[in-house]
């Protein structure tokens, strides 16, 4: 039987605003309490995006709301996030981003086998508009497509 990561919070808008190239998995730097509110599966991701700071990648702008249970030792709900990778991986990220014209995104956040809360980020290039209506127009194609295999089935 094989372990299904348990995922938290999912960008489904990544996908359509970005062409995504290389995606790592991230460790990422919480305190209890914030794991706590992960846990019961509450976090935002739709607004974050990940950057380069003294040699470090940071997530930036990640909502995860406050433990109620924490009381008075809860955390800032969108403080900055340090991201554990391996060097070799943080040197590919800088230069990607030093040569321009990408960005790191964030996909999703969830916890792996080990129980330990991941964030998986991606290399991003932004769609013009014509993409993101190309994008719409096979999406919408396979939709139907689908749908008409599934009726032809039921034949």
């Amino acid at each position: 039987m094989a372990f299904e990561p348990r995922t938290v919070a999912d960008n489904r808008r990544a996908r359509y605003d970005y062409h995504l190239d290389d995606t790592f998995d991230a460790g990422i730097v919480l305190v209890g309490s914030e794991v706590k509110s992960l846990r019961g599966g509450r976090a935002s991701i739709q607004d974050a995006y990940a950057a380069e700071q003294d040699g470090e990648i940071w997530l930036i702008n990640c909502h995860i709301p406050e433990y109620h249970g924490a009381n008075r030792f809860n955390h800032e709900p969108r403080r900055q996030r340090k991201l554990l990778l391996k060097h070799k991986e943080i040197d590919k990220l800088i230069g990607a981003l030093k040569r321009g014209g990408v960005t790191l995104v964030p996909l999703s956040i969830y916890f792996n086998e080990r129980g330990r809360a991941k964030v998986k980020i991606a290399l991003a290039r932004g769609k013009k508009l014509h993409d993101k209506r190309e994008t719409e127009k096979a999406r919408d194609w396979d939709r139907e497509k689908h749908r008409l295999l599934r009726t032809k089935s039921r034949e």
